[in-house]
């Protein structure tokens, strides 16, 4: 009578999941559009920081295309409500990079941020459940606490490379630096595409002063 009133969907293709299913039918987990940077000596990623950030490495899960599974699921996830998907693909990633021996000695993770006001209006942080999902598997603190967005930024939609980086400048700031000091951090976002929301929060973790910074999203555009 339960699933009859509340059925469990899944968020790929909207059919009906199995009870050892979570958010994803096992057909739509296979057609994950992966991108398998974690075989790649030197990945795209990476090279959208070269001369900007000093990252150690850098590395995204999934593929991202308008009018893609990934684009529906992305949406679900930030705008639906569906913040189970944020976890699981956020696990399945961790698993994947703990495997290919990736991140191996990360310290902490930290999500990055959005300002309050944005916050307050979609009730939670989509980047933070991504970085739960990966602290579950790494058995590092995850810290919603240490970075903070201090400007509110108009969304990174539809605009440009350079009005992208200038519409963030400036924008994050360190609150706790004593927890990232001397620390190797994994800063986590859902989607990366000119690189530069990553940059910025970056340059503030540099001057909180840790000692080594990695970066994984879970998307690349």
């Amino acid at each position: 009578m339960v699933s009859l009133f509340y059925p469990r969907i899944c968020s790929g293709c909207d059919s009906h999941l199995t009870q050892s299913e979570q958010n994803l039918c096992i057909e739509c987990l296979h057609r994950l559009p992966k991108t398998y940077y974690w075989d790649y000596d030197i990945n795209p990623v990476e090279k959208l920081f070269w001369g900007r950030l000093p990252v150690s490495s850098a590395c995204a899960f999934l593929h991202y295309q308008t009018g893609s599974m990934v684009q529906q699921l992305m949406h679900r996830f930030k705008y639906k409500g569906k913040k189970n998907i944020g976890l699981e693909l956020g696990i399945r990633f961790g698993v994947i990079l703990k495997e290919k021996k990736w991140f191996s000695d990360i310290d902490i993770i930290i999500p990055i941020p959005l300002h309050a006001t944005k916050k307050a209006r979609r009730g939670y942080n989509q980047s933070a459940l991504i970085a739960e999902g990966l602290a579950e598997v790494f058995d590092v603190p995850s810290r919603n606490d240490v970075l903070k967005r201090v400007v509110a930024s108009d969304t990174q939609t539809r605009k440009s490379r350079f009005d992208r980086s200038q519409n963030i400048l400036n924008v994050f700031k360190v609150i706790k630096p004593e927890v990232i000091r001397g620390k190797k951090v994994l800063i986590v976002d859902d989607v990366v595409t000119t690189g530069s929301t990553l940059e910025e929060a970056g340059k503030a973790l540099f001057e909180g002063d840790v000692s080594r910074l990695y970066i994984a999203t879970l998307a690349t555009a």
